[in-house]
């Protein structure tokens, strides 16, 4: 079994003879595959058992071809180790039925050992890295996205609670940002350990802020993770979410890489991140495209995204679950092919 290391040159910004490609959720709802393991299992139950969580980790790897894993998991299982109740509902996602509105519940949370607590995505990744010829993205969630969840009690639209604190109260939401980045960084370490080979930190919600609050609230907790697990000789990335106004300030951050969403042109994140490598950002609907306006929407892609210093191929979010299966396969399969530079053959 040859190992495909295109994704971790692609993300040191070396020559690759095609852009690598991966899908934020490309492990999921849309696959019929993981729904049968789903069946009998509530999306916790399934989270925390780490040989379900290889085989749905290792599905998309075969059915797409894509050119990296990312381990099965949740952003919100660090705050459940930290000792916040967390439930998942159909329909609803997650829920926090005690949020965080005060100093007392703050100072119940713990700084978990990732070992004790969350053994059982480590065991995941060494698992995987037995089976994989790819290689494995480990994860966690950026502390303001976490932040978010564990005050709001779940997903917003407004994030009333979340802003209300940082305005209001903000000892207490910087002492909640500092828990939960002490826990992201031994998290995340840990997963490398664990034989995880790249890192990406998710920030969903960081894109409601405005500029000057994001450098002010949720920036330097992103720049000591980064900065902290720099030693751990893998390459990092940072998505931002809806962050087309905040890239210019991610020049700071000693991520390798830069994923964008889709409402900003994957050049001018090129530039506005340079010399970072960029990862991204086909609208996730695009992929509904008929054939030959697909293959004219990647063309663009893919010729905008040669000014960077390098280019991962990605949505600019997560696969919608009622995307057909075989879009998502058409989609890398074109990616391969139109990107395939013809002197490397």
């Amino acid at each position: 079994m040859t190992f495909n290391d295109t994704f971790l040159k692609a993300c040191m910004g070396r020559p690759v003879e095609y852009t690598p490609v991966w899908l934020m959720r490309q492990a999921g709802r849309y696959l019929p595959q993981y729904q049968r393991v789903r069946t009998n299992l509530s999306f916790l139950e399934l989270c925390k058992n780490p040989e379900l969580c290889v085989e749905v980790t290792l599905q998309p790897i075969d059915y797409l071809g894509v050119d990296a894993a990312i381990l099965f998991s949740d952003i919100l299982i660090p705050l459940e180790a930290m000792g916040l109740a967390l439930e998942f509902h159909e329909g609803r996602g997650p829920v926090l039925p005690e949020p965080i509105h005060g100093k007392a519940a703050l100072d119940r949370l713990i700084v978990p050992d990732p070992r004790e607590t969350m053994g059982f995505v480590l065991k995941t990744i060494e698992l995987l890295r037995r089976e994989l010829s790819v290689p494995l993205i480990g994860f966690a969630g950026a502390p303001f996205t976490c932040a978010t969840y564990s005050i709001e009690g779940g997903s917003s639209k407004v994030f009333w609670e979340t802003k209300k604190m940082m305005f209001a109260a903000p000892e207490l939401f910087h002492a909640i940002m500092a828990k939960i980045t002490q826990t992201t960084i031994s998290y995340l370490r840990a997963q490398a350990e664990a034989g995880a080979q790249a890192l990406q930190l998710f920030d969903s919600w960081a894109g409601i802020l405005a500029p000057g609050d994001y450098r002010h609230y949720a920036l330097p907790y992103v720049e000591q993770i980064f900065t902290q697990l720099r030693d751990c000789a893998v390459p990092l990335i940072y998505f931002i979410n809806n962050g087309a106004t905040l890239l210019n300030q991610c020049e700071s951050i000693a991520a390798q890489v830069i994923g964008v969403d889709w409402r900003v042109n994957i050049g001018e994140a090129a530039r506005l991140v340079s010399p970072k490598v960029v990862q991204g950002n086909l609208d996730p609907a695009a992929l509904l495209l008929p054939e030959p306006q697909l293959r004219t929407r990647l063309e663009a892609l893919l010729a905008d995204a040669e000014q960077a210093t390098g280019h991962i191929f990605n949505l600019g979010h997560g696969v919608n679950h009622f995307t057909p299966p075989e879009k998502a396969k058409l989609v890398v399969d074109l990616v391969h092919q139109l990107s395939a530079q013809p002197d490397h053959h």
